[in-house]
């Protein structure tokens, strides 16, 4: 085996990367690497990146799925924020100064979103997260080292665990990112998207509120109603869906930080739990305080699992309200056609002229993904053994996928398809006219077994409902007239004074 082959296997996935292109770019020959430790000995590290040895290590132990399974970007985000707010906390307890500002000033870069190329971990990795934990200390120690002139993995003046970690464990860290990241994720992405297309489809309810259509119940003919009556419905299922996201927030601010290894805060200082939680409520602007029990904090993701299945349940409905919009769409000749929905881009390699509902296609297979990952949050999250949860980062990713899914399906579905819906009034008139349910309104004047025999006979003979009911002698055209006005059907009957 040559010397490339035989480094290529005992390299890690980043130097395996490197070592591929060598043979394609000599110049890579140039890479640089530095050397860290940690407890288990010695590691070469990239002297580009900010992480260290047990970054370095867990991309060798955890080579699974590649780039497109790393940590989600909120989660680590969300991590500048804890470290940041552990880092001014910690300066109340006698952290030095000059090294309390300079983890500040890095957990800083974490939380801008400039230091991500360094956080390479997947979330396949120990159940507790702590190699993330320890990739963020890693970076923000490094960080912190080099903006005070000193040297990359020398761990001086900012040590990993003993100054960006202290009072802290990854058993209470991960859980507090978690949430932290979750929350801030609902509150600027999901509730203004899905807000954003309610008050679209509000809008289009009362466009519509005077166009009268045939419902449909079994998929089968039924009793008139306007299509504003219909988008309505839509309206109040996504009210309800807002309401319940917003519902599982205040779950979601309560913070295990302060619980350390198992819940009873070891190596942490009384009123640290508190600090900590007020600190990152004044960075994040959202009313984050300290879990009650740290106990439950640490060993159980019930916040999560209830926030995701809020999630869930808003996928259902979305999945209700796309399928209806392209089945009410469809034709534009051959099927339903009462609506007419935008044309964004051609629908066929081989049909000219075909043009699909590809917003409502987008947004339920968004709606499918979702549930799935419910499946896996409940599942994660009823594995919880003992004093720790180990299934923390399955949990997150699968959360933060579904709100961010949710959150660019709904404005995707606002912006290109919902906005643009137009009513075809031509179509929904003609459906309606020959709707046999409208026999219905006959009830009380010829009773339901006539009306049945109308009905049955109009559908048996090709013939209208009018011409059916006359035949057979149940009422005359006047009559029939003034009984069966699709306009009078919309609501209950207005009761005698």
């Amino acid at each position: 085996m040559n010397i490339l082959k035989l480094n290529a296997v005992k390299a890690s996935p980043i130097m395996r990367q490197q070592l591929r292109s060598f043979s394609a770019a000599p110049s890579v020959w140039a890479q640089k690497f530095r050397q860290e430790a940690d407890t288990f000995g010695n590691l070469q590290v990239p002297a580009d990146r900010y992480w260290g040895a047990q970054t370095q290590r867990s991309l060798q132990n955890f080579d699974i799925g590649g780039p497109t399974e790393r940590m989600p970007e909120p989660l680590i985000k969300a991590f500048g924020v804890l470290k940041r707010a552990a880092a001014q906390v910690n300066m109340t307890y006698g952290l030095d100064k000059t090294v309390g500002d300079a983890i500040v000033k890095a957990s800083d870069e974490v939380i801008e979103g400039k230091l991500l190329d360094h956080f390479p971990l997947v979330v396949w990795q120990t159940g507790s997260g702590t190699q993330t934990n320890m990739n963020v200390n890693e970076v923000i120690s490094n960080r912190a080292i080099e903006l005070l002139g000193g040297e990359l993995g020398s761990k001086k003046p900012v040590h990993p665990n003993d100054h960006v970690n202290m009072s802290q464990s990854s058993n209470d860290t991960f859980p507090t990112a978690m949430h932290v990241a979750a929350a801030i994720e609902i509150n600027q992405r999901l509730i203004p998207a899905v807000t954003q297309l309610r008050d679209a489809i509000q809008a289009k309810s009362e466009e519509f509120k005077d166009i009268i259509k045939i419902g449909r119940t079994h998929l089968q003919d039924a009793t008139p109603l306007t299509l504003g009556q219909e988008f309505s419905g839509y309206v109040q299922q996504l009210s309800y869906g807002i309401e319940r996201i917003q519902g599982t927030l205040p779950r979601l601010y309560n913070l295990a930080q302060g619980g350390t290894a198992v819940g009873t805060g070891l190596n942490t200082r009384e009123g640290f739990d508190v600090k900590v939680a007020d600190a990152i409520s004044g960075i994040t602007k959202l009313p984050f305080k300290t879990a009650p029990n740290k106990f439950e904090a640490l060993a159980a993701h019930d916040a999560i699992v209830e926030a995701h299945g809020a999630l869930n349940v808003l996928a259902v409905s979305l999945m209700k309200i796309a399928n209806d919009i392209r089945f009410l769409g469809s034709g534009p000749r051959c099927g339903l056609g009462e609506l007419n929905l935008p044309e964004n881009e051609p629908g066929s390699s081989i049909m000219p002229g075909k043009v699909n509902p590809t917003q409502c296609e987008a947004m339920t297979m968004v709606c499918s993904q979702v549930m799935g990952n419910n499946t896996t949050v409940s599942v994660a999250g009823s594995n919880g053994h003992f004093e720790l949860n180990v299934f923390k980062p399955v949990l997150i990713k699968n959360t933060i996928q579904s709100i961010r899914l949710l959150s660019d399906a709904c404005v995707s579905f606002t912006k290109n398809c919902v906005v643009g819906i137009e009513a075809n009034e031509k179509k929904i008139n003609a459906i309606m006219n020959e709707s046999l349910m409208l026999v219905t309104a006959l009830n009380p004047y010829i009773g339901y077994d006539n009306a049945a025999k109308a009905a049955k006979k109009a559908h048996k003979e090709g013939t209208t409902l009018q011409e059916a009911a006359i035949s057979l002698g149940l009422l005359d055209e006047k009559q029939f007239k003034e009984w069966v006005r699709p306009e009078l059907m919309l609501g209950p009957t207005k009761a005698n004074k």
